[in-house]
């Protein structure tokens, strides 16, 4: 499990929400997929918030349920032999992703982030190591 996201209707006061209530830190702000994405540590998890009411009344904040692997494509097999809807592998310049629909409707998003196309900052935060040459770590 990495990260639980959540809609936010006006994602400012969220964010404030997250950061003064509960002494969360804004790791990463950007556009992604179409929307505003704000990325949150509050302690030892993440919560990431993505600028959109929920589409459904009664549907509640959470958005999905996120799970990091670096086995997207046999995952996704895994979960469609299974009997599960799942989306076509969606390629954005940070990670791949694709969505799933399990039980009670539940949406859980699998990606594989792409160390090259993200941000420096990034790398820890999805638990990803930052590889040096020989050479960057001679002294």
């Amino acid at each position: 499990m990495h990260h639980v996201h959540l809609m936010a209707a006006d994602i400012d006061t969220t964010v404030s929400f997250w950061r003064y209530g509960f002494g969360g830190q804004v790791v990463h702000d950007a556009e992604f997929a179409g929307a505003r994405n704000v990325f949150l540590r509050i302690g030892t998890g993440r919560i990431h918030l993505y600028e959109q009411p929920p589409k459904h009344l009664g549907q509640g904040t959470v958005h999905h349920v996120g799970v990091q692997t670096d086995e997207l494509e046999s995952v996704v097999a895994r979960v469609r032999a299974m009997g599960y809807s799942v989306t076509d592998i969606r390629v954005e310049p940070t990670a791949s992703y694709a969505m799933a629909q399990g039980p009670d409707r539940l949406l859980v998003e699998i990606f594989q982030p792409d160390p090259a196309g993200l941000p420096p900052e990034l790398h820890e935060f999805f638990g990803l190591e930052i590889s040096t040459t020989p050479e960057e770590s001679t002294p």
